[in-house]
């Protein structure tokens, strides 16, 4: 198996393909500080202008980083961000985006999912989401159904899925690791039933049941982790109950373990997130961001089933 320093390594060669003078600022917090310095010493050898900052842990995914992060994300070629909460809905990645910044958000990245996750060859990934993000192109309409009861209706008229292989270059965004192909449905046009049976909150005890109605989860039920979700959602506002995006999952070196970063790439899941989707081409722009994982889907896109119980055709 390699060493933190060797997947380090291999992600910013393979990965985010860094060449010496790239700059490149490493944003890490207190949980993350061995992860962020694998990255930031394996990047001096290589070359680059390397800077890292430690910032404070946020409360909740997608919440904003304080303005001197924002600022200094703006101002490097490429952001490495292994932090306990997630970077990546928020306005200081997207702005950093839009200034041509490569950016890898790593949320909650642990020693054991990195060096799980990245060290081996990651081509195979790269193509497979490839090839569903190509088959997904132009789809007006998904079905997701699960035998545990899923039953999810969403529209896509004019969204395009993209696709986060892993492999990063030029001005991309995506986590590390990858994969996944996802998008976010039209506002207001996700109807049904969906059955949270692989993580969320951690990994769940006891599926959470969430009823959407025109686009927003209207009921949630289950255990003590369908009660937490609910409070969280609640203490922000209604558009955090909006349904925010359709990911799929396409990478085989991940396993469920309780951490969204690594969950939501699990080959033969999908998972459905509530809150912000500015990210994905929508209008809603709340300081949450939050994926459920689903377990065994089949999804039918336009009348045609890509997914067959956890199954790529």
């Amino acid at each position: 198996m390699m060493t933190l320093h060797e997947c380090a390594n291999n992600a910013l060669i393979n990965c985010l393909n860094v060449e010496a003078n790239n700059s490149i600022l490493v944003i890490i917090d207190d949980t993350t500080r061995n992860i962020g310095y694998a990255f930031f010493k394996q990047a001096k050898l290589i070359g680059c202008k390397t800077f890292i900052i430690e910032m404070e842990q946020g409360n909740i995914n997608g919440e904003e980083p304080h303005k001197v992060v924002a600022e200094a994300m703006k101002n490097v070629d490429i952001v490495i961000a292994p932090t306990s909460k997630s970077l990546s809905h928020t306005n200081a990645r997207r702005d950093a985006s839009d200034m041509g910044v490569r950016i890898a958000t790593m949320p909650g990245i642990t020693e054991d999912i990195m060096l799980r996750t990245l060290s081996g060859d990651f081509i195979e990934i790269h193509n497979r989401t490839i090839e569903l993000a190509t088959k997904l192109k132009n789809v007006k309409e998904i079905r997701v159904i699960t035998p545990l009861g899923t039953d999810l209706l969403m529209n896509f008229e004019g969204r395009e899925f993209s696709a986060s292989s892993g492999i990063l270059s030029g001005n991309k965004f995506g986590n590390l690791p990858g994969a996944e192909v996802c998008t976010g449905p039209v506002e207001g046009t996700t109807n049904g039933i969906v059955y949270v049976d692989g993580a969320m909150i951690g990994m769940i005890d006891k599926p959470i049941k969430l009823t959407v109605t025109d686009g927003y989860v209207t009921s949630i039920e289950g255990g003590d982790q369908a009660k937490e979700l609910d409070d969280i959602l609640s203490s922000i506002g209604k558009d955090a109950y909006n349904i925010a995006e359709l990911g799929i999952g396409t990478n085989h070196m991940a396993i469920l373990s309780g951490n969204v970063l690594e969950d939501e790439k699990v080959l033969g899941t999908v998972h459905v997130a509530v809150g912000n989707n500015i990210s994905f081409g929508g209008t809603i722009n709340v300081p949450i961001h939050l994926d459920g994982i689903i377990k065994n889907p089949t999804l039918i896109a336009d009348g045609i089933t890509i997914m067959e119980n956890g199954k790529l055709k």
